[in-house]
């Protein structure tokens, strides 16, 4: 069984929460149990007037494969109160500037969560992807909103339609990250950043902030709920279950006769 506790590492240092995914012989891949560690580190971030930003952040190698398919289908709850709706829903509302630093692949949620946070920073090996019609359900964590604001309709419509990975330097002309640096040095950019921030005035930070995001605010909220309704449903059909029974059985998807 994962183990939270070592599969997320969370600390605070100078002013800085840093979250780490730290699965990796699973590649990060998220159970139900990590989101609650991560949603429990942001809210802990949130309310810590000694917390200036945070920092999420995996290896080298891999940032994370997305939901741990074996625990998504064993149980893992959708509901508003479920762990992976508190996460969804503490990263986007988080009040604070949010950093992250990818490398490897960033699939599913794994992609999705970045459009939350303020600054990406990207190893060059960098591989994003965000396939939820491969496996017959729909966008997530906002992403049928924020994808088109931040993409333009139509890269965000390749992107969700055909679910393939697209580079680091894709995402850097999109506007997804940031900067490109090779992988050993992304999860020190960040942290950098980071320290930088924590070196200004938190009133202005979250004003600043609160300004940015302000547009965005209850639209996003709207679309949260009407992704979480819709992914919620279509896990019950056809498709999604035949999507998931060839990834566990691993072999090719066929929906031909869906």
């Amino acid at each position: 069984m994962s183990n939270p506790f070592k599969d997320i590492l969370a600390h605070t240092e100078s002013g800085v929460t840093t979250i780490t995914l730290n699965r990796i012989d699973k590649k990060n891949s998220i159970t139900s149990a990590m989101y609650a560690a991560m949603a429990d580190a942001l809210d802990a971030a949130a309310t810590d007037a000694a917390v200036y930003a945070v920092v999420i952040q995996g290896h080298e190698s891999i940032f994370s494969a997305g939901n741990d398919i074996a625990d998504f289908l064993n149980g893992s709850s959708l509901a508003q109160d479920s762990p992976v709706f508190r996460f969804l829903r503490g990263i986007s509302s988080f009040p604070k500037p949010l950093v992250a630093a990818v490398c490897g692949p960033a699939v599913g949620v794994g992609t999705t969560m970045l459009l939350h946070c303020d600054l990406v920073y990207a190893g060059d090996n960098a591989a994003f992807s965000m396939p939820f019609v491969n496996l017959g359900v729909c966008p997530e964590a906002g992403s049928s909103l924020l994808a088109p604001r931040l993409m333009g309709y139509a890269r965000a419509a390749e992107a969700l339609l055909l679910g393939e990975p697209f580079t680091a330097e894709s995402a850097l002309e999109m506007g997804l990250v940031n900067r490109i640096v090779p992988p050993s040095q992304a999860n020190a950019l960040a942290q950098r950043q980071a320290q930088k921030l924590a070196a200004k005035p938190l009133s202005s930070l979250l004003e600043t902030k609160r300004l940015l995001k302000k547009s965005q605010t209850d639209p996003l909220t709207e679309r949260m709920a009407e992704e979480l309704a819709s992914f919620s449903r279509m896990l019950r059909e056809p498709a999604a279950r035949e999507a998931f029974s060839a990834f566990m059985e691993k072999r090719k998807p066929d929906f031909s006769k869906i």
